[in-house]
Formats: structure tokens, sequence, C-alpha cells
């Protein structure tokens, strides 16, 4: 494992095209990989990140969930997560990075992106088999992608916004089947609150009574709300977090246990490894040294 703090790529660290804004970039698969040949190891991004697999094979992961390469499988990351890759043979596709204001300055809805499953964090959501007869339509909207990001074209990036909205909705359908994405009703609103309370305070609060009063409801309606949507408990959502975050410190061979444990406000180291071991099957040390041979 490196001996430097887990690496944070934001697109300018990425792009090579003078033509490319400074906040979006694409490239075929193959290239990107033979120009960006640290990307293999864990790292994360400060962007909105895609790639679809047109040949290749190896895995995968998101945030430690770790997925075969297949052929026609598409992938979205959102800002923050884990990812590192390990290819057997050669893969090829489409990559494509970019943030959230990029899309913010062609669409009104600034929340548009939090309709999509795939971009709401979870690694188990965030991956998408295309069926062989989809998969001409998602490699047309690709490649219009990256040849109008290698242009100077007028009014280039309104083509390229237009076609990643085109991508989404197709893919979603894929995703979620042909009904709507219900992102206004009552439920979905107040959980997603949640999810986005539980990102700010995961650290100094673990308990659902915390975030139900902050949510103007009680914690039983809280729980069963989160059972309702998506068959956990508020408890196991908060606790997930919590996990995922000490994974992604974990990851980052500068951090001792002490600290990751500090870090996350327990109480002391033995109380973060028991937590730890009880939940993930294995200390924080076991996992660590997992990391290095994966």
């Amino acid at each position: 494992m490196s001996k430097h703090p887990l690496p944070v790529y934001d697109i300018n660290n990425l792009k090579e095209s003078r033509f490319s804004p400074k906040d979006f970039m694409a490239d075929r698969f193959a290239h990107y990989l033979e120009e960006h040949k640290d990307l293999r190891f864990p790292h994360k991004h400060s962007f909105y990140h895609l790639v679809y697999f047109t040949g290749g094979s190896g895995s995968h992961s998101i945030d430690f969930v770790h997925f075969p390469v297949g052929l026609g499988q598409i992938y979205f990351m959102a800002p923050g997560q884990v990812h590192s890759w390990h290819f057997d043979r050669q893969p090829d596709g489409f990559i494509v990075n970019f943030s959230e204001q990029y899309l913010n300055d062609f669409l009104a809805n600034p929340r548009y992106l939090q309709q999509f499953i795939f971009f709401g964090g979870i690694a188990q959501e965030q991956v998408i088999d295309i069926p062989e007869s989809g998969r001409p339509q998602v490699t047309g909207l690709l490649e219009t992608i990256v040849r109008e990001g290698r242009s100077t074209a007028v009014l280039k990036d309104d083509l390229i916004r237009s076609a990643l909205v085109q991508l989404f909705v197709l893919v979603s359908r894929y995703a979620g089947g042909d009904t709507a994405p219900a992102t206004n009703n009552y439920n979905t609103v107040v959980l997603r609150n949640f999810q986005k309370l539980i990102d700010q305070h995961y650290k100094e609060k673990k308990l659902t009574k915390d975030y139900a009063a902050m949510l103007y409801i009680t914690p039983n309606h809280l729980n069963a709300l989160c059972k309702d949507v998506t068959g956990r408990s508020a408890g196991e959502l908060i606790r997930d977090r919590i996990l995922l975050e000490a994974k992604r410190l974990l990851v980052n061979a500068r951090l001792s246990i002490s600290q990751i444990a500090a870090e996350l406000q327990f109480m002391d180291n033995s109380y973060f490894s028991k937590f730890f071991k009880k939940y993930v099957g294995v200390t924080p040390e076991v996992f660590r040294k997992e990391q290095v041979t994966k």
C-alpha cells in the first residue's frame, strides 16, 4: 500500500485536451488508462464519473464493493467515493468525468441528478448491465460526447450536456424499469434529507433520535419510513455510513487506527475496533491488510 494519503483527483489533474472546459472530460477508456496508469490504485474523485465497458475483463470496486467487468456494463460514481481497478485483459470503452456545476449551467433544476438511483452513492445500485439491444444507442451517445469534447464547434458543451441527459434517462430505464422515479413523494424526500444529514453529522451524531429531531419527526416514524423505502432501519443507515468512512480512512496508510477512531469520534481505539469487527467481520488492521493484496 502507498505510504501517501489516499489520492483525491479533480478533473484538472486528469484532462488533457486544451479544448475541454475545466469541469468536463471524456475519452476512450483504453487511452485514458494508458495516460493515467496510477488510477488502478484506490483513489477518490471530486467529480461525477462513469465508465462503459465494450471490452476487457477483470474487476473494479466502488466503496469496497467488488464487481466483475462485463461487456455492456456501465457504472457510475458520485464525488467522494473510493474506487480501484484490476484488469486481466486490456479493457476498452468510454469514460466521462463531469462536475455537478457542468450540468447545472445547462439545466434549470439544480437537483436533476438526484432522481437517478445510480448517482445515489450506494455501490450496489451504481453498476448496470445494458442489454445487447440497447448498446448501440449507449455507444452512439458516448461517441458523441467524446467527439464533441475534443472539438471547438459552436455550442459543443450544450450538445455534450444534452447527450449526457439522454444517456442518464436511457440507463435509468435499464436500472429501474420504465417507471418514472418517485422524486417528490413524502417518503423519498424525507429519506433524501435524512441521508444528507447523515453525511453532514455521522461523526458526532450516531443515534436515530438525533436525526429524527432535526427532521421534526419521531424516531419510530423515521425507522418505519427507512424500512419502507430501503428495507433497512435508520440506525443501520447511520451505522453503514460510519463503517464506509472507516473503510475509506483505513485505505490511507498514513493514518493509524487510533487516529481514525479519533476522527470518527469514538471514545477510544478499543471501542472503534470492536464496533468495526462486529459489523465488518474483521478487525480494522486485518481489513487494511486485505486491501493491500486485492
